[in-house]
């Protein structure tokens, strides 16, 4: 049980604990992940939302999944980052499909925006989750971690599968130091790095590509008893361009919805019942759109008050979801928005031939 300041002064008054240790319970985190109510829970009984290809940011792309770069989804309560790696000359590149589809730079680059968010924010969790897509050994990710010192905040466990019930409390995180948890789909190795944590024995998905409007809660991907897992719930709607399939923005501000066929409120409801728990992870694309309704179902699926009144970051101007949003909302749309979404599409099919021709790959998920 955690105390107020004040209760923790009278306590150790009253049980004449020293000076030092006092100032220890002191220093105790009250407030984490935002809310008091968060800091005696689980990690693996929290539920937190995440950012699908986090590093993929812009417009006029498919090959982009956000709209805003990774301070800005920090500052606005996203809690995991997902994230392609890739080889580009041996250094390791966060590159959508292809480094010619889309580079959004090194993870170098990346993490050190990471860090400098996390020194300035000491009482929030945070959780990477990293494809492996090069098959990099554990230890070129250790070395950029410590790179820019994110080795030094990072969680191990004391093995390398651990169940959603056997995760340390936020707060216990929080005062420790070690708050960042980071997982790797591929070639982790608890012995090298243990800090760098197998996903697939420790974490299941449900299935992704989704193309239509259901969202089913079926485990998709795992490799580990998914009943004691962590899971995490995949939920980006794709359209298809070519035959391949592709973010689409146009319906972000009712997929990123609190409820409604097709929104994550009714995803995360429909996984909690079945499963008796809420997902961990919600992964999400162009997460501002429904103006922090992303934020809200977490809020429910946590159990804590959701605050209407902390602003985000808003809609980017001018695209197919914004109009859309803005409708929602009682707006009115414009032509611009729908010429826009033809030339997003256009633009973004040039550039999926392109990668084509060039390198053979196609699929840009």
């Amino acid at each position: 049980m955690r105390f107020s300041s004040i209760a923790r002064v009278a306590l150790c008054l009253f049980f004449s604990v020293t000076t030092s240790h006092c100032f220890n319970l002191e220093g105790r985190a009250t407030t984490c992940n935002g809310h008091p109510e968060l800091c005696d829970r689980n990690y693996g009984n929290v539920s937190f939302v995440g950012a699908h290809d986090s590093y993929a940011v812009g417009v006029n792309n498919l090959a982009t999944n956000q709209d805003y770069n990774v301070t800005q989804q920090l500052t606005d309560g996203i809690r995991l980052l997902q994230m392609q790696a890739h080889n580009l000359s041996n250094v390791i590149q966060l590159c959508h499909t292809s480094c010619i589809l889309f580079n959004g730079g090194t993870l170098q680059d990346y993490l050190q925006n990471v860090k400098t968010w996390m020194d300035a924010n000491t009482n929030d969790v945070l959780s990477i989750l990293i494809v492996n897509s090069d098959n990099f050994p554990p230890s070129a990710f250790d070395a950029v971690f410590k790179a820019v010192g994110l080795d030094a905040l990072s969680f191990a466990p004391t093995a390398a599968t651990t169940p959603n019930s056997g995760w340390p409390t936020l707060g216990s995180m929080i005062d420790s130091g070690k708050r960042l948890v980071t997982f790797l789909d591929t070639g982790a190795d608890f012995n090298s790095v243990p800090y760098i944590i197998d996903e697939f024995t420790n974490m299941w998905e449900t299935k992704f590509d989704v193309t239509d409007t259901t969202f089913d809660c079926s485990v998709n991907r795992t490799k580990g008893d998914s009943s004691t897992q962590l899971y995490l719930i995949n939920h980006f709607l794709d359209t298809i361009v070519l035959g391949n399939p592709a973010p689409d923005p146009s319906q972000a501000n009712v997929t990123n919805g609190v409820s409604g066929v097709g929104s994550l409120g009714v995803q995360v409801q429909t996984c909690s019942a079945m499963y008796g728990r809420a997902p961990n992870f919600f992964l999400v694309d162009f997460y501002e759109y429904g103006g922090g309704s992303v934020f809200q179902v977490a809020a429910a699926a946590n159990d804590v008050t959701y605050s209407a009144s902390q602003p985000i970051a808003t809609p980017v101007s001018g695209s197919s979801a914004a109009a859309s949003s803005k409708a929602a909302n009682g707006g009115s749309g414009n032509g611009s928005a729908a010429s826009f979404r033809v030339g997003r599409e256009q633009l973004g099919a040039s550039l999926l031939v392109l990668a084509g021709i060039l390198s053979g790959v196609w699929s840009v998920v």
